[in-house]
């Protein structure tokens, strides 16, 4: 250029005072741009340059790159990477020393990102016997810079260069702390979506918070545990559906899974692993997600600028990759889990209906009684049995168990009893030879920790006597002229023990009698208190209600119960029949 703006003559500089105006410049921040650009400044007091900039190491790859810059194109600095000992800068790095080049066209090295430069000047940044940078000056004027520029530019650089280490070490704090409370903050979030869809799309937003990534993909292993198939993926903040799966130990993302270690690629078009399924990608982070030491996926990052990604993303992805293996382990549990109790509830469905249909849809219907029955299952399906067994009329054989335990198993076991009775009965047996058949039978089948109580109760309408042999389940009641009586009939419960015999008693009936039979846990039934409804109770609601129907006696029985227990949850099965003389 025809006119320079001139330096001021290195004599003139105070040294002291410089030193000490550095000093107060650099001590006033510790924000990156605001130091460079205030480091800058300051140079400009010692040399009254045009194009300035300080280019920072990336130590793993050993490339100078432009963190501050004035007097260049912003799309040139943001390109240019030089390798230590290329160009004038590159010398100063790896000679450790000030480079200062009076005509440029006659350095071999020299390194063109401005046209016309004819000078320039380099001075290294080091920091505890540690190259992190280089100041370097230009000039399109052959010789403008002089020796005494570089020695006083050495001077300061030493200060430079810790202020400018202690404000990345500042902003990397920051940054981490940042990152900490967000990690936190995510862990948190993810904990409470046990939807795995709605969590797979959680994570891409949330990430996105940490790193700034264009494309994005979780892949999850399949039940072969030999390919990774692609669950979510977002493309430039779009979500799209991936249909290619990949084998694992094939491309970065299936080395990752195979490695169990994260695969950090700068440029994917150097790397032979690279599968190309997306062309606009340039860098690469794949970071397997890990459950209980076993690989379950890879959450996969893609940018279209090499080398984007580094170590500190890394560090962060993989911190939180830990998080959302728990996270989506936990997801798919529950889907499994929701999967099985809906299984279960078809399987109790029918299961109940299969109950229903074993029961006797009618009472039996006699000239001088009426029967009565309810019925109330503590879960959806139970194990109190009630039947009405086909003997010969004007006999009606009453018929009520309780077995062992709850749920299906009590069912099951239900119904296979429910099967020997009805065999039974094609004999007609008394009351206590059917006990005894009942339980021969039970101990061929023998289960474990599995035994039924029963009342069988015989009505001779014609007679108007009652025969009622037990095994265990609470004693009946009958009631005469508003007074209730138990009926003294007891008994070993059946299938448990094979040698015992059953007994029985006979009562004769009078019109207005009421017979009651019922399983424990009408007389179990509790209260807030943890106060049992008793037998006491029974007796007085049967008393009080005698005189009318059957089906009014056992609605007022469950009602007292019901309203006596209304506090509590019904925890075991509740049936009762009732017969009353005509």
């Amino acid at each position: 250029m025809d006119t320079m703006a001139t330096t001021i003559p290195p004599q003139r500089v105070d040294v002291e005072s410089l030193l000490i105006e550095v000093a107060d410049v650099l001590n006033t921040t510790l924000d990156l741009d605001t130091l460079l650009q205030r480091v800058a400044e300051v140079v400009k007091r010692v040399i009254d340059y045009e194009i300035f900039s300080i280019l920072l190491l990336n130590e793993r790859t050993q490339e100078l790159r432009f963190r501050f810059q004035f007097g260049h194109l912003q799309e040139v600095a943001e390109r240019i990477r030089v390798k230590v000992g290329e160009g004038v800068t590159g010398r100063a790095v790896k000679e450790r020393r000030a480079i200062l080049v009076d005509d440029v066209n006659k350095e071999t090295e020299y390194i063109e990102a401005l046209p016309r430069v004819r000078s320039e000047l380099a001075v290294p940044l080091i920091n505890k016997n540690r190259v992190i940078g280089v100041m370097d000056l230009e000039a399109r004027e052959r010789g403008y810079f002089k020796e005494e520029h570089a020695r006083l530019l050495s001077l300061i650089a030493s200060r430079i260069a810790v202020s400018i280490e202690n404000a990345r070490l500042y902003t990397r704090i920051v940054k981490q702390a940042s990152t900490l409370a967000l990690l936190n903050e995510i862990s948190r979030d993810l904990t409470s979506i046990l939807n795995l869809d709605q969590l797979l799309k959680r994570i891409g937003d949330l990430l996105s918070k940490v790193i700034d990534y264009q494309m994005f993909s979780i892949l999850l292993l399949d039940e072969t545990r030999e390919t990774l198939v692609h669950r979510f993926s977002v493309r430039f903040k779009e979500s799209i559906q991936l249909k290619h799966d990949i084998p694992v130990g094939r491309g970065l993302v299936g080395a990752a899974a195979k490695e169990k270690r994260p695969i950090l690629v700068p440029d994917v078009s150097r790397d032979p692993r690279y599968i190309k399924a997306n062309p606009e990608t340039r860098s690469e982070l794949c970071v397997p997600l890990i459950y209980k030491d076993e690989v379950i996926g890879v959450l996969d990052l893609e940018h279209t600028r090499r080398g984007y990604f580094n170590e500190d993303h890394v560090r962060t992805v993989s911190t939180l990759a830990a998080q959302v293996a728990i996270a989506i382990e936990n997801a798919r549990l529950y889907e499994r889990i929701a999967r099985e109790e809906q299984r279960m509830e078809r399987d109790l469905a029918m299961a109940r209906e299969v109950q229903h249909h074993l029961l006797p849809p009618t009472t039996p219907s006699m000239k001088g009684a009426e029967v009565a029955v309810r019925f109330n299952p503590a879960h959806a399906i139970g194990g109190d049995l009630y039947d009405f067994l086909d003997y010969t009329l004007p006999r009606a054989c009453i018929v009520i168990g309780d077995v062992s335990g709850k749920g299906a198993p009590a069912a099951l076991y239900a119904a296979l009893v429910s099967g020997i009775l009805r065999s039974l009965a094609r004999d007609e047996p008394s009351p206590a030879e059917m006990l005894n058949s009942v339980n021969q039978s039970l101990n061929q089948r023998r289960l474990d920790a599995q035994y039924l109580v029963l009342t069988c109760a015989l009505w001779d309408d014609d007679k108007k006597t009652m025969r009622v042999a037990n095994s265990g389940l609470p004693r009946p009641i009958y009631c005469r002229k508003g007074h209730a009586h138990m009926l003294e009939a007891a008994g070993l419960p059946l299938g448990m023990f094979e040698d015992v015999s059953y007994d029985e008693i006979t009562i004769h009936a009078q019109h207005g009698d009421v017979f009651v039979f019922f399983s424990d846990g009408i007389v179990d039934a509790s209260n807030a208190k943890d106060e049992q409804f008793g037998r006491s109770r029974i007796e007085q609601v049967i008393a009080k209600n005698a005189h009318l129907s059957a089906h009014e006696i056992v609605d007022a029985i469950f009602r007292a119960a019901e309203e006596f227990a209304s506090e509590s949850e019904v925890f075991d099965d509740q049936t009762a029949v009732v017969l009353k003389v005509k």
